[in-house]
C-alpha cells in the first residue's frame, strides 16, 4: 500500500505516538499535497496563482518557509495548526498570491517570467567590507 504525504498528516497512528519526523521530502510535496488542495481562492482580482509557481524565487522562499513552519507546529497540541493559520500561512498569502505579488503577471493558464529589479553596481569602496 502507497502513502501519500497528505495521509501522514495525522501525528497519531493507530494510536502511538510516530516519529517526529518531516511528512514532506521537499517544498513541491508540500505545496502539491497540502496547499493547493487546501488552498482555494478564486483567480483574478486580488487573488493571483502561476501554475509555474516553482519559477518565482521568492514564491518558492515563502513556501519553503511556510512548509517547514507547518512540520513544526503540527505536532504542537491544542493551537500548533491555528497558530500556522494566523501567523504564518494568513500572512503569506496576502504577498504570495496578492495582486502585487511575485505572481502579479501570471494566470494560472501562462506564466510570465519574474523581472529583477533595477540595480547599478556601487562604486568601489561605497562599502566598507564587514568580514
Amino acid at each position: 500500500m502507497t502513502t501519500t504525504p497528505e495521509a501522514l498528516y495525522d501525528p497519531q497512528e493507530d494510536g502511538a505516538e510516530q516519529e517526529n519526523k518531516p511528512v514532506f521530502r521537499n517544498v513541491e510535496e508540500f505545496v502539491t499535497y497540502r496547499f493547493l488542495p487546501m488552498y482555494s481562492r478564486p483567480e483574478g482580482g486580488q487573488f493571483r496563482w502561476c501554475r509555474e509557481w516553482w519559477r518565482h524565487s521568492e514564491a518558492v522562499s515563502r513556501f519553503h518557509a511556510l512548509w517547514h513552519a507547518w512540520e513544526v507546529l503540527r505536532w504542537e497540541p491544542g493551537t500548533g495548526m491555528a497558530v500556522w493559520y494566523r501567523d504564518h500561512l494568513d500572512y503569506q498569502m496576502a504577498y504570495l498570491m496578492g495582486d502585487t505579488g511575485p505572481f502579479r503577471e501570471c494566470t494560472s493558464r501562462r506564466h510570465q517570467d519574474p523581472r529583477p529589479l533595477p540595480a547599478e553596481p556601487a562604486p568601489e569602496g561605497w562599502f566598507e567590507n564587514e568580514w
